[in-house]
């Protein structure tokens, strides 16, 4: 056919995308000749969406640290930035027998001034019969928590709080998952249970850096009707993993004569022996439908043991070379959302905080071994979002950080990061 034909055909298929769904939804009259169709009709299972959100962002200081789309330069406290700017294609392959597909074939790359990655790419196989099961191999989403799992394109804040940024970095890992899920069409089950092995480093580093996995599950109950206004969601999750230790030196907490620090475990047998890595969740979201649209309220809760090093709780994309430090922690999301006037307009109000060492706490910490690392932050954030399409909206929004005031220097009082957002979003 050519280049160029190929080019006007890519072209009529992307503006078309804008408007609806399926491609073999198209009307003929968009294409000028008949030898055109039969190329369609190859992709009427193809579908194509997206989504972009350039922003502008005020910080309360230059060089501000943020879990708001990154840290600030070094001499600046404001920035224009594209946040994400991501196209997804999911290709389905048709089943003979019934309407279901037999598979799912999903790619998504971000694409932003800051380079180019990709964001999904897996295959999911459904059970050939019910298609209650389904299988997942690739890159794809870490089956835990809700704010983890909530699209970025769909969630009302800016961004995941700063517990899942640290623990769930990008929110994706390479594995295997196994979904159950109920396809009848009548009386069809609210529950959901995802379970999953994953490498551990999520798409923070090139290649998994040991041979230890990540058992990953999830038990959802699906949004069902309490009443005529009122619905209820939650979920429960799970998380048992590790990485393994590059040296013999463990630390941990330990307490005497009053002062609190890590305490060495150099055993021979810490060499190449897994740093736990578990995780327990719990979340509910309630609904109530009313005039003005809805009014919504979210909690989740996490807790549980989190390995790292002296300066940090972060999961690595690559083996820390250094000791081994192991930290109990928890943290929580909560969520106000609150349609004003209609449901053009949206209040919002979030609150969450990650104590990576719940063994510590504010002046207990710089006076022993204790860093930056164990430093307990809390963020209140409150904004306004008008919708102006089904696809294009607009939001404003404040972050008020807090950290623990410690004997550390620079944390001894509250640091200047509280962020302003500015954002437009329009997805397809």
């Amino acid at each position: 056919m050519g280049r160029l034909g190929f080019i006007i055909i890519f072209l009529l298929l992307a503006s078309a995308v804008f408007c609806q769904r399926y491609l073999s939804d198209y009307d003929s009259t968009l294409f000028i000749r008949d030898t055109l169709r039969p190329l369609v009709n190859r992709f009427e299972n193809l579908h194509i969406g997206g989504y972009m959100q350039p922003q502008f962002q005020l910080a309360q200081s230059k060089g501000a640290p943020s879990y708001e789309g990154g840290n600030f330069s070094e001499f600046s406290n404001s920035r224009f930035m594209l946040r994400r700017a991501r196209v997804k294609l999911d290709y389905i392959l048709p089943s003979k027998e019934n309407d279901f597909p037999k598979a799912l074939f999903t790619f998504q790359f971000d694409a932003t001034e800051r380079g180019v990655v990709v964001r999904d790419m897996f295959l999911r196989v459904y059970e050939p019969k019910k298609q209650n099961l389904a299988l997942t191999m690739g890159l794809v989403a870490r089956p835990f928590g809700f704010e983890v799992n909530l699209s970025s394109s769909y969630r009302e804040t800016p961004e995941r709080g700063r517990m899942s940024q640290i623990l769930m970095p990008s929110e994706r890992d390479l594995g295997a998952m196994l979904t159950y899920e109920s396809q009848k069409r009548n009386g069809k089950s609210p529950f959901k249970f995802d379970i999953g092995v994953f490498n551990g480093q999520g798409v923070s580093g090139p290649t998994d850096f040991d041979s230890y996995k990540d058992l990953i599950s999830r038990f959802t109950l699906k949004p069902i009707d309490v009443s005529k206004t009122i619905f209820v969601s939650g979920g429960l999750s799970f998380f048992n993993g590790g990485w393994r230790q590059a040296t013999k030196y463990k630390y941990e907490m330990s307490e005497q004569n009053g002062n609190k620090f890590f305490v060495v475990d150099s055993s021979d047998s810490n060499m190449g022996d897994k740093a736990p890595r578990e995780y327990y969740g719990a979340d509910v979201q309630l609904g109530f439908k009313h005039g003005w649209g809805k009014t919504e309220v979210r909690a989740e809760y996490w807790q549980g043991t989190q390995p790292g090093t002296s300066n940090t709780t972060s999961n690595p994309g690559t083996l820390p070379l250094t000791p081994t430090y192991i930290r109990q922690f928890n943290g929580a999301f909560f969520y106000f959302l609150q349609n004003i006037i209609n449901e053009n307009w949206e209040l919002m109000a979030k609150y969450d905080w990650y104590d990576p060492n719940t063994k510590v706490e504010k002046k207990e910490i710089g006076a022993t071994n204790l860093t930056m690392a164990d430093i307990k932050f809390s963020t209140l954030g409150f904004g306004i979002t008008r919708y102006l399409s089904g696809n294009l909206k607009v939001l404003a929004y404040y972050s008020i950080v807090r950290n623990e005031q410690t004997l550390l220097p620079g944390f001894t009082s509250d640091i200047e990061d509280d962020i302003f957002t500015l954002r437009m979003q329009v997805r397809f």
